[in-house]
């Protein structure tokens, strides 16, 4: 019997090479030639993201399949690539914080942060439980290192800790779910696995279990309730460049690989998880903005924050409906330039005393004495509320569109009160900037231009995206299954 040569295409990963080997470079260089500057550093990092961003246009404009069919460079992975060198590029200019210099070591920081990026380019190309595993290593390894770069301090070493033990249970979970869903299936392929669960076997219960591990394993990543735990007190801990990437990244990862089981080859009508996700949709949600609702430091309100809109999401996703996907993609770009660009906001201030600025109440009187940083962080909390004429506003009207077009009208209903119960925390910090008096003085060194960037850049793109979201929806919808 003959086998047939394997199919490698090996363009179909050149943005995961890119990265690759900008990443080996950036760790490698800076033991040859000595005081690199992290500006220099930087500029290398993100002239690596724009040949990577090249590729990954390239691959959208030429869809193809590489390594036998285990890596899909379609056009939903080459969104959410394209979303994630985004957040990548942002994430670059927040850490040219001068707070951030006193700490981070940048050629290995702009290096992890690249493997990351390639961790999660790999699990959103690929419909093979193996390649997935393997992106999901990547990246959950470098995260767990970069939680802790921060190591003469205590809470961010708390926090790694955290970090690395709660995720290695949930890589327990979803490799105990692969291989249960292998004996029962005989396949790691997402697709064979759709067809079998597709006809009723013997091996039904089996197969049910293997989904529901593996599914934990993917929504301790996405920050599910009750799979959230480690959120708050890891965006605590870590510093803020790291915080505004992960809180966006991760979760886009794991809601493409559920997005590639749910609607792209489980059929809804014997799919489990039409019966499994509204609950952890509603759940989700509601946790998640009655926590943030009691929090007075920052961070950990923007920690249950990110458990909301991952609520936010899984209401689309519940849909099951191919449909669902471009409203998927629309949200997590808005969502990626809202949160990162408030956490940006969060970055300068610490910078008044080279210590993070995290209650509430260290906010009060920034709208009189920085009107624009003022004005920036109010366009990013009334878009994570949802408000018009804002991306997120937009971003929501999509999300719940979906799940109303499926006939889950009563979980959009909780969404909508959900929506409406955020409004409170996100406008007390508005409140704070605007109509509290500073109780001691609140001192920036502004403009600094990588964060001017990232704020111009971010509140044109969500104000852009709340005015007229036509052609971005569009563009995703060629992105569809």
């Amino acid at each position: 019997m003959e086998l047939s040569a394997p199919i490698i295409k090996l363009h179909t990963i050149a943005p995961q090479l890119i990265l690759l080997i900008s990443a080996v470079m950036l760790l490698l260089i800076p033991h040859f030639i000595k005081r690199l500057s992290r500006e220099i550093l930087a500029a290398f990092t993100l002239v690596s993201f724009f040949v990577a961003l090249y590729f990954v246009l390239r691959l959208w404009q030429h869809p193809d399949t590489g390594f036998n069919q285990m890596v899909l460079a379609d056009r939903f992975a080459m969104a959410l690539q394209l979303i994630f060198l985004l957040g990548g590029m942002l994430s670059v200019l927040v850490s040219l914080n001068r707070v951030e210099a006193d700490y981070l070591h940048f050629g290995d920081f702009y290096a992890l942060l690249q493997f990351a990026i390639i961790g999660l380019m790999v699990m959103t190309s690929s419909n093979h439980l193996l390649i997935i595993f393997l992106g999901l290593e990547i990246l959950s390894i470098a995260l767990y290192v970069l939680a802790g770069i921060r190591k003469m301090r205590v809470d961010s070493v708390e926090a790694a800790f955290k970090y690395f033990l709660l995720g290695a249970f949930a890589t327990g979970f979803f490799l105990y779910g692969a291989a249960l869903l292998y004996g029962a299936t005989g396949s790691l392929d997402i697709g064979v696995m759709g067809k079998m669960m597709a006809v009723k076997s013997s091996n039904a219960l089996l197969m049910l279990t293997g989904a529901c591990l593996l599914f934990i394993g993917l929504a301790f990543k996405a920050a599910f309730v009750p799979f959230h735990m480690w959120t708050p007190d890891v965006y605590q801990g870590a510093p803020t460049p790291v915080v505004a990437f992960m809180s966006t990244g991760t979760k886009a990862a794991a809601l493409a690989v559920l997005c590639r089981m749910v609607l792209a080859v489980i059929p809804a009508q014997v799919s489990p998880w039409m019966e499994i996700l509204p609950f952890i949709a509603a759940l989700t949600m509601t946790v998640g903005n009655l926590m943030a609702i009691v929090q007075n430091n920052v961070k950990r309100m923007m920690a249950y924050s990110s458990i909301s809109h991952a609520g936010y999401l899984l209401v689309a996703l519940t849909a099951g409906a191919v449909w669902a996907s471009p409203a998927i993609l629309y949200y997590l770009l808005v969502y990626t330039l809202m949160n990162i660009g408030a956490f940006a906001v969060i970055s300068m201030l610490g910078q008044s005393d080279r210590a993070e600025r995290l209650r509430f109440e260290d906010y009060r009187g920034l709208g009189y004495r920085y009107p624009f940083v003022a004005l920036t962080m109010t366009i990013f909390m009334v878009s994570l509320a949802g408000i018009p004429p804002t991306g997120g506003f937009m971003g929501k009207f999509y999300l719940f569109s979906v799940a109303v077009k499926a006939g889950y009208v009563k979980l959009v209903v909780i969404a909508v009160i959900n929506s409406v119960i955020s409004v409170y925390y996100y406008l007390r910090l508005v409140v704070n900037m605007y109509m509290r008096e500073e109780e001691t003085e609140l001192t920036l060194t502004w403009p600094q231009q990588g964060l001017l960037a990232v704020l111009i850049v971010a509140v044109i793109g969500v104000l852009w995206l709340g005015i007229a979201p036509e052609s971005m929806y569009a563009l995703f919808s060629q992105a569809g299954f």
